[in-house]
C-alpha cells in the first residue's frame, strides 16, 4: 500500500508517519521508484503500536524508540524486554539518597525505604538493585507521610497481593503467544497499556465502593428524633 493508504487505515497523518520513519519508530517502506515507497501489514501493525504507546501509554517518542528497539532485538531475552519497557514507564524521583536538598536526612524517606525493603524480603520478590519502581514507591510513601497519611503504609501488603495477581494475569496472557515477535509485543503492550487498564478499573471500583459505603450510610442515617 502507498503511504496515503497507510494513513487512511490508521488515522495517522502522512507527515506524522514520515516523522516516525525519520525517528526510527517505523521502518521505511520498500522503494518502488525514486519517489514512491510501498508499505505492508507489518508497517500498519507497528504504526498502531506506536500510537497506542504514545496516546494511551503516555510514553515520549524517545521512550517509544527504546522500547521498540528492545522488541526488535532478537537476542534479548523476553524478561529483559519487559524490564526495558517497565523502566521507561516509571518516572525519575531524584537520587533516592534519603537526604533533602539541604543535606539533612529525610526521615520519611528513610522509613519508607525500610518498609519497602521489608516488603520485598517478605514476599520474596526478585528486584534488581537500583530499580526505578522501588524508588517510585519509596518516594510515594514518603510523600504520603509528609502530608499526614503515613498510615497508608499499612495497605502495602494488600496492594502487593493485588499486584501479584495482576502480574500473573499479565503473564498468563502473554503465554498464549507462540511466535517470539508476538510474545515480546504482548509483554510490552501488557506492561504499558495494562497500566492504563488497571488504573481505570481501580477508579471504577473506588466509585462503586464509595457508593456502597457512604451513600448507603447516608441513606440509613439516624431516624427522626
Amino acid at each position: 500500500m502507498r503511504i496515503g493508504e497507510l494513513s487512511r487505515r490508521t488515522g495517522v497523518p502522512v507527515p506524522t508517519i514520515k516523522y516516525y520513519v525519520r525517528e526510527g519508530l517505523l521502518p521505511p517502506g520498500e522503494l518502488t521508484s525514486p519517489n514512491q515507497a510501498s508499505y505492508g501489514e507489518a508497517h500498519e501493525r507497528r504504526l498502531r503500536l506506536v500510537r497506542a504507546l504514545l496516546e494511551v501509554g503516555g510514553l515520549s517518542v524517545a521512550a517509544i524508540g527504546e522500547v521498540l528497539a528492545a522488541i526488535d532485538d532478537k537476542e534479548r531475552p523476553v524478561h529483559k524486554v519487559l524490564g526495558a519497557a517497565a523502566h521507561r514507564l516509571v518516572p525519575e524521583y531524584g537520587d533516592g539518597g534519603g537526604e533533602d536538598s539541604a543535606g539533612a536526612v529525610d526521615a520519611e524517606k528513610v522509613l519508607a525505604r525500610e518498609r519497602v525493603e521489608r516488603l520485598i524480603e517478605a514476599r520474596g520478590w526478585r528486584i534488581a538493585p537500583g530499580s526505578k519502581a522501588v524508588e517510585a514507591l519509596v518516594s510515594a510513601l514518603a510523600s504520603l507521610a509528609r502530608v499526614g497519611h503515613g498510615g497508608f503504609v499499612d495497605l502495602l501488603d494488600d496492594y502487593a497481593a493485588a499486584a501479584e495477581r495482576v502480574a500473573r494475569a499479565d503473564l498468563d496472557y502473554t503465554a498464549r503467544r507462540v511466535a517470539r515477535e508476538d510474545l515480546v509485543e504482548a509483554v510490552v503492550v501488557g506492561t504499558v497499556l495494562g497500566d492504563a487498564v488497571f488504573a481505570a478499573l481501580r477508579r471504577m471500583a473506588q466509585v462503586d465502593a464509595s457508593a456502597r459505603t457512604f451513600v448507603q450510610e447516608e441513606a440509613s442515617g439516624p431516624g427522626p428524633s
